[in-house]
């Protein structure tokens, strides 16, 4: 078998040997406790392992003969879901979950490279439904339902 990516074959093999190393440290020297009793050992062993996998994924790439083209990254998703984000949280308390729900949806949607009027209205009100049932019908979480400035929302 022929290497054809020296450089991802190296760093692959960096990856593997100190996440390797962080793993035995971890475990050798701190106990290790469970999921819900996490030890000190539990957060550098698992980053170990979690690293120690993606170097044996990028070291097998680099015996790959030709791999799939990687498209150009692309900023826009990125900003508009981040911003989608942020217009949620303040958007929350005072224009309700409605409001702030529609302007997470359609901001996110918009992001996307295939924007569909009808699709996204559509998964709105199904989100809006679920988010009304499930968190404050369900959990009875306070959130603001409606806008403040309105005095009798139809949904209590």
């Amino acid at each position: 078998m022929k290497i054809k990516s020296p450089k991802d074959f190296w760093a692959g093999l960096m990856f593997i040997v100190v996440g390797l190393f962080f793993l035995v440290w971890a475990v050798t020297y701190y106990q290790m406790g469970t999921a819900v009793r996490m030890g000190p050992a539990y957060f550098p062993a698992l980053l170990g392992g979690l690293m120690a996998a993606l170097g044996s994924i990028v070291l097998l790439g680099s015996f790959a003969i030709a791999g799939p083209k990687v498209p150009a990254f692309q900023f826009r998703p990125l900003i508009l879901i981040s911003a989608a984000c942020v217009v949620y949280g303040y958007l929350m308390k005072p224009a309700g979950l409605l409001v702030a729900t529609a302007a997470l949806v359609f901001i996110s949607a918009y992001g996307g490279h295939e924007f569909k009027w009808k699709e996204v209205s559509i998964l709105y009100l199904v989100l809006v439904i679920f988010s009304v049932l499930v968190f404050v019908k369900g959990l009875t979480l306070p959130f603001p339902v409606c806008p403040d400035f309105m005095e009798r929302c139809p949904i209590r």
